[in-house]
């Protein structure tokens, strides 16, 4: 399976953006997103379990961040308002490779290659 991240762009302080990922094939693991931001290790954002009936986030994006996907589309999305500086970062989706949402970036065998995402202040 191979993944393509859409979806992101310069928004400012405040706004909102929209993340998919669309996967090659159909999977039936979870999925999940991650980010990186300049000078930074990779983190954690939010994970989907293989129906989308279990979600998990990172403490910073509660509230904020919406997971959610389509598995008869093969895509995964993450819906971000109320976006801040410190969101600016790559964003990368992943295929897991057990079916509970998982923050353990070792649990995840598939990446896509990234999309940007830049907040302005």
């Amino acid at each position: 399976v191979q993944l393509q991240a859409f979806g992101g762009g310069l928004v400012q302080a405040g706004g909102s953006l929209r993340l998919s990922c669309v996967a090659s094939g159909r999977t039936n693991y979870a999925m999940g997103w991650f980010r990186q931001a300049p000078g930074k290790e990779r983190e954690f954002v939010a994970a989907i379990n293989w129906n989308g009936g279990v979600t998990g986030y990172a403490d910073s994006m509660k509230g904020r961040f919406s997971i959610s996907r389509d598995n008869a589309k093969n895509t995964m999305y993450l819906q971000m308002n109320s976006l801040k500086p410190e969101d600016t970062a790559v964003y990368y989706c992943a295929t897991a490779n057990v079916v509970v949402p998982s923050a353990d970036p070792n649990d995840y065998n598939r990446w896509g290659q990234g999309t940007l995402v830049t907040v302005s202040s």
